[in-house]
């Protein structure tokens, strides 16, 4: 587990972003994440990302041995 850091996170918001302390700590971790910019630093999805993390993690079908036998249905299943 990584440690937080508050100092850090304290002077962020309340230094660079001006926040008052009770909105400060009434904001959750993605807010302030959100207000300080980090999440405009990631990437956009692209095709090539989301085929490599298909690889990475397949969708599984269910056979007939799992006790329903209806599997997956999608757009490729003619169901």
């Amino acid at each position: 587990m990584t440690r937080i850091d508050w100092p850090g996170l304290m002077r962020a918001g309340m230094g660079e972003l001006r926040l008052t302390p009770q909105a400060f700590w009434a904001l959750s971790p993605i807010e302030l994440r959100i207000m300080l910019g980090a999440e405009a630093a990631m990437p956009p999805l692209t095709r090539a990302r989301l085929e490599e993390l298909a690889a990475a993690f397949p969708d599984i079908t269910k056979g007939a041995g799992d006790g329903d036998g209806r599997g997956v249905a999608g757009p490729d299943s003619g169901a």
